[in-house]
């Protein structure tokens, strides 16, 4: 046999050639023509199911719980009927809005199963935009953590369509503090809702689709309020496929250099926030398919990650670069066992590619990993691995069979890309993706999902370049966006909370380069006429109304007008620039 790698082509065409695992077909979805995984399961009901084939095996590791495959489908069923006597019908939405708990996970397929359309909300959102997220999504039920029972309390008079709240402990073996009773909103604790769990629970027959509702993230983009991005059980199902598809090529293409034998981690260290696309799922869901373990943490700290790698025998650990950077910086790090480490991988964040090499002299048999996706893409369109990855480090890598990809200039009006596009590997404008992982739309925000969904294709707002072998290049971000430890910053939020500041005139939120964060919010504010306050008083002003970690770090004050277009639009680039100028500066 060759020691030549096979070409990405050839791998690709094995492996989605007639009778294969990942063999596609053209099929019409929501009314659009285009490429899907011809034996993908049907619905997440199945995927439940297929988790059962690894019951003996721990799914689930939390501060010294564990909790197995069998354990956790008996638990999900019993909940998934619970949710049911508590009037929950398909196409019902039931809210998550906790930190990573065992039961975050519990509660996700209890409700999925059952037909809810499962929405996770921001755990670190303020009261104001949880009770907006509850609101606005028409959630009856909502299962949170004690922190964010009290900042959910004072909200629930105004919140007339909840009728329950199911609260999880924050801590392994006590009982929730439940505080006091709503006279309308029931607040029961988790266990007290489950009950008893038969041994041999099942959940509820409830039919359930291919394009059936099942998730809705909320994303704010770049514009207003949190857009509520209603995902499908075909679009979860896709991005698993996606990565499944994605594993199996990079094992066929490089023998010695894949992630384990059957190409997917059989470990992972979960320090993303089950709340993102991304936690939810292309780790959560993707290894409960798989038989993988998840191990949580209760907050992120590289001492006890790499205690947890080496006890856990870990294969799998990313999330975003800054995590990756902080694991491999650890001044002990040569003192932890990390042999079993295969894969570390990570989105969310440009990864400067410095940070490739790195990952390689750390890790001798892990592979590194780059991927791209958005909420709106149900995570995965991309990813690069590997030797890939090492060969081109400031590509995301290729997408995945079933998803289109163009460039798109600026000024394109059509309603999808044409055949005169001007196309080439230096060619630059905007990155559109159409295929079966990409959601419907945005719930109730018809003028939203027509501005970013035609015909199928979602206009990513991402500035890209394709090369000659199809390797996907981010060149800019999506306009606007600040991606703060692998937080999505949006500035128009920061700044309408600025703007509440009765002596601002004026303001415009940019990210600038931060060594640990990737990037910190900065803020250049125009006060009014006379008007003299401190940076803190900012700080603690936006602190009141907005998730602490979208808090501008960096402040500026100008007696100048900002810098405008003609038709009114701050200049931000040139802000941006005019900061990195005056922060270089010697004090």
């Amino acid at each position: 046999m060759s020691d030549r790698p096979l070409s990405l082509d050839d791998a690709t065409q094995q492996l989605t050639a007639a009778g294969q695992m990942f063999e596609t077909e053209r099929a019409t979805v929501n009314g659009v023509e285009m490429m899907v995984w011809k034996h993908a399961p049907a619905n997440l009901r199945q995927i439940l199911d297929m988790s059962l084939a690894h019951a003996g095996r721990d799914f689930l590791v939390y501060e010294g719980q564990r909790l197995t495959f069998e354990e956790h489908y008996r638990v999900a069923s019993t909940l998934s009927r619970r949710f049911t006597r508590l009037g929950i019908a398909k196409g019902d939405r039931v809210a998550i809005a906790a930190r990573n708990l065992p039961h975050w996970v519990s509660s996700f397929w209890g409700a999925v199963v059952s037909g809810a359309v499962v929405v996770p909300l921001n755990a670190w959102w303020s009261s104001d935009e949880l009770a907006y997220g509850l609101s606005d999504s028409g959630s009856s039920v909502v299962v949170v953590d004690e922190e964010r029972l009290e900042r959910i309390r004072p909200m629930l008079d105004a919140l007339t369509e909840l009728t329950t709240v199911v609260v999880l402990s924050d801590e392994p073996g006590r009982a929730p503090q439940l505080g006091a009773a709503h006279p309308r909103v029931a607040i029961v604790g988790f266990e007290e809702l489950l009950g008893d769990v038969d041994a041999s629970a099942t959940p509820p027959d409830v039919e359930l689709s291919a394009d059936d509702d099942a998730t809705m993230f909320y994303t704010s983009g770049t514009t207003g309020r949190p857009k509520g991005a209603v995902g499908s059980h075909r679009n979860v199902i896709t991005n698993l496929m996606n990565l499944f598809f994605i594993g199996q090529r990079s094992t066929l293409r490089f023998a010695g250099a894949k992630l384990d034998d059957a190409g997917v981690p059989t470990a992972n260290l979960l320090n993303i926030p089950l709340f993102h696309a991304t936690g939810c799922l292309a780790v959560m869901v993707v290894n409960a398919a798989a038989g993988a373990k998840i191990v949580m943490m209760h907050h992120f700290d590289a001492t006890k990650a790499l205690e947890l790698i080496s006890a856990e025998r870990l294969t799998s650990i990313g999330g975003v670069p800054t995590i990756a950077m902080q694991i491999i910086d650890h001044p002990d790090f040569k003192q932890y066992d990390t042999t079993s480490v295969r894969s570390v991988s990570y989105g969310g964040a440009p990864a400067p590619p410095e940070l490739v090499k790195r990952i390689r002299a750390a890790f001798p048999a892990g592979q590194p990993g780059n991927g791209y996706g958005l909420t709106e893409t149900s995570a995965a369109v991309a990813l690069n691995l590997g030797p890939d990855y090492v060969a081109k480090p400031e590509s995301c890598g290729p997408a995945v069979p079933v998803c289109e990809v163009a460039i798109v200039p600026e000024g394109f009006e059509g309603d999808e890309p044409t055949p005169d596009l001007a196309a080439g590997p230096d060619v630059v404008g905007e990155l559109w993706v159409k295929g079966p992982n990409v959601v419907r739309g945005y719930w109730h925000k018809p003028e939203a999902t027509r501005e970013s969904f035609t015909k199928g294709w979602l206009h990513t707002g991402d500035i890209a370049r394709i090369d000659g072998e199809g390797f996907i290049y981010i060149v800019d971000r999506a306009k606007d966006m600040i991606i703060r430890g692998g937080e999505n910053v949006y500035s128009l939020a920061v700044e309408a909370a600025i703007f509440e500041h009765p002596d601002v005139a004026d303001c415009a939120v940019v990210g600038v380069p931060h060594a640990i964060l990737g990037e910190e919010v900065a803020t250049i504010i125009v006060l009014r006429p006379g008007r003299v306050i401190e940076a803190e008083e900012i700080q603690r002003h936006v602190a009141h109304r907005i998730a602490k970690y979208s808090v501008p770090t960096r402040i500026f004050f100008r007696s100048a007008p900002l810098p405008r277009n003609p038709q009114g639009k701050i200049l931000k680039r040139e802000l941006r620039q005019s900061l990195l100028e005056l922060m270089d500066k010697p004090a």
